[in-house]
C-alpha cells in the first residue's frame, strides 16, 4: 500500500492558492486526486464550474465557500460536497491561513464564468 507525506507532495500555485497534490495519475493514481488546498488571508476564489463531484475538508481556518451563489463560512473539521455541475468559490476574508484537503476523480476540469475551460495540473 503506498503512503504518501506531504513531502512528496507537488506544489502549484494558481489564483493566490497553493495547490500540493498528493494523490494523482503522476503518483500512480488512476481514479482519484487529492490535494492539499492554502489560501492566505485577504483571498477572493476565482469562481468556477466543476464536472465532477468534489469534496473539501476543512483543515485549518475559517474561509467561505459559495456554492451557486450561497457563501458559508466553514471551520475546521467542516466537510463541503460540490455537485457536479455546481458553481464553486472559495474565499479567505479571514485574518488567518485557510487549509483545505480535497478529494474528486482523475478528469476533474473546471470552467471559468468567461468559458476558459481549466484542467488543474494537480490533478495529472
Amino acid at each position: 500500500m503506498p503512503v504518501f507525506t506531504m513531502t512528496d507532495a507537488r506544489p502549484h500555485e494558481m489564483h493566490g492558492a497553493r495547490f500540493e497534490s498528493v494523490v494523482a495519475p503522476s503518483a500512480g493514481s488512476t481514479e482519484l486526486c487529492a490535494w492539499r488546498t492554502t489560501v492566505t488571508p485577504g483571498t477572493a476564489g476565482q469562481p468556477h464550474t466543476v464536472d465532477h463531484e468534489e469534496v473539501f475538508l476543512v483543515l485549518a481556518g475559517t474561509p467561505t465557500i459559495t456554492l451557486d451563489g450561497t457563501p458559508t463560512r466553514v471551520a475546521s473539521g467542516s466537510v463541503i460536497f460540490a455537485p457536479a455541475g455546481s458553481n464553486v468559490k472559495l474565499d479567505n476574508d479571514s485574518e488567518t491561513e485557510a487549509q483545505l484537503w480535497v478529494t474528486t476523480v482523475v478528469g476533474l476540469t473546471a470552467t471559468t464564468p468567461s468559458g476558459d475551460r481549466i484542467v488543474p495540473p494537480w490533478t495529472l
